[in-house]
């Protein structure tokens, strides 16, 4: 399987994308149906994206924690919404240590509600607020079709949640956060997305308020790649999450939530890959540049490999996450495929003729073929090779971005919106009616993305019904 070709993008998205998964060695099927075990070179992507993440948490003020992943099920049934919401989702377990259990518990789905549970012992005055915290862990919600990265029964991710002494502070809460996964988003991923504001229908059950990130994938279908959640008083109420004001009245707190998923790899891969494979963003890369030595003889052997050793510690030295490919019994070309095949930015080829020259062949991921093959002095690769990579880094954001923009339509009419969701966004007006959206889903299979928090300064009236809209909303078939 593993010298299979791919099928192409065109013939098969979907087919692309799970081989592709598999032969990158990025997870594979577990033997529970709708799980999946993450391979090291999946994990390290996710690592990558986790120290991006965290940095930027930490900076805002957040801290870690870690909460059990079995609650109460009583817990889950407190919050009304909430239950409603994750109720066909919840794996319950009812047994333990042979003794059936006097109450079952819920593997979590997330955890507002123990999270609710354990501040309302911990928050007593104004002085305990804001609680900022975040965990990373994973979470179980029973799917009934699976995809690997994009939705399986167990998924990894980080959950943020905070308590507020008012709802304004929760608020910017929510919207700071909103912010962080939209530079992450954009300025490591190289993703370009659309944050905004969720429908009463989209938004997380419980919450008042659910803000997106919306990332067009290159079959012109959406994902939402990143979601934060102003959760108002709910949970406070349900939990008695209350804390002494300073005048000595009690009140409830104003709590938030906000989470990005391994789901986030599954972007990565169908927003940049291409027909070879996946082509990752230098920020983000396990490795951001593979050596490929090429020799025929012991000989040229002994003198290619010592000059590569040496590039490899220099570019390890300026922090360039490098790995020397010295695989025995695999030709150059088969090795020039397989690093292809998992999206390694830049390429470094060192045969005997670069030694004598003293030379070495950069070939970048993004640009397959000649036109993305330069040849640099080895005393000059260091800063060829970051200048590369960023150079990388940007044109991958420009290609999506360019890509999103040429299948995106602004909608007028309602032909004209089935039309654009057909294989990209429909930017249309909306009235504001749950009962239109509802229709438009019905008749296309396209939901509401999101209200786009940029842009809404012009007027029109609704695609569907054609009364005064309250908004422009972007509308796709998504993930």
């Amino acid at each position: 399987m593993a010298d299979e070709k791919l099928p192409t993008r065109a013939q098969d998205f979907s087919e692309w994308y799970n081989q592709l998964v598999l032969k990158a060695q990025l997870a594979d099927y577990a033997p529970v149906r709708g799980c999946m075990v993450v391979r090291p070179y999946g994990w390290a992507l996710w690592e990558n994206i986790q120290q991006a993440l965290d940095r930027r948490f930490k900076a805002t003020g957040h801290q870690n924690v870690a909460f059990p992943m079995l609650i109460p099920k009583s817990f889950i049934e407190k919050e009304k919404s909430h239950v409603e919401g994750f109720s066909p989702e919840l794996a319950v377990v009812t047994i333990g240590g042979g003794e059936e259990l006097t109450e079952p518990l819920v593997i979590r789905p997330t955890s507002e509600t123990i999270i609710g549970h354990m501040w309302s012992k911990w928050i007593q005055s104004y002085r305990d607020l804001p609680v900022l915290m975040n965990q990373w862990n994973s979470v179980i919600r029973w799917e009934l079709r699976t995809k690997l990265f994009l939705r399986t029964l167990e998924f990894y991710w980080q959950e943020g949640h905070t308590a507020h002494a008012t709802r304004e502070e929760a608020e910017a809460e929510t919207r700071q956060m909103l912010d962080i996964y939209t530079d992450f988003a954009v300025n490591d991923a190289a993703i370009p997305v659309i944050p905004g504001k969720k429908s009463d229908a989209e938004k997380f059950a419980g919450a008042q308020t659910t803000y997106s990130i919306e990332a067009m994938m290159g079959d012109g279908k959406a994902l939402q790649a990143g979601t934060s959640h102003f959760l108002g008083q709910n949970f406070a109420q349900a939990f008695e999450v209350r804390y002494l004001d300073q005048n000595g009245q009690l009140q409830h707190c104003w709590t938030t939530s906000w989470g990005l998923s391994t789901r986030f790899i599954g972007a990565i891969i169908m927003v940049h890959g291409d027909d070879q494979g996946l082509v990752l963003p230098p920020k983000l890369a396990p490795y951001q540049a593979v050596i490929v030595p090429i020799y025929k003889t012991d000989e040229e052997k002994a003198a290619v490999l010592g000059v590569a050793r040496q590039m490899k510690a220099g570019l390890v030295q300026a922090e360039i996450r490098t790995v020397l490919d010295e695989r025995e019994g695999f030709s150059p070309g088969w090795k020039f495929n397989d690093w292809e095949m998992r999206g390694v930015p830049v390429r470094i080829e060192l045969g005997p003729k670069d030694v004598a020259k003293q030379a070495a062949v950069l070939a970048r991921r993004d640009r397959p073929g000649r036109e993305g093959k330069t040849s640099v002095a080895v005393v000059e690769l260091v800063p060829a090779v970051v200048r590369l990579l960023d150079d990388i880094q940007k044109a991958l954001h420009e290609r999506a971005l360019a890509f999103r923009q040429a299948h995106t339509r602004q909608a007028q009419s309602y032909d004209e919106l089935k039309g654009a969701v057909e294989n990209g966004f429909a930017s249309a007006f909306w009235c504001g009616s749950a009962d239109c959206e509802a229709a438009i889903k019905e008749e296309t299979r396209a939901t509401m993305r999101c209200i786009p928090l940029e842009g809404q300064t012009e007027q029109g009236i609704c695609v569907k019904c054609g009364k005064p809209a309250v908004a422009r909303a972007i509308f796709a078939r998504a993930y």
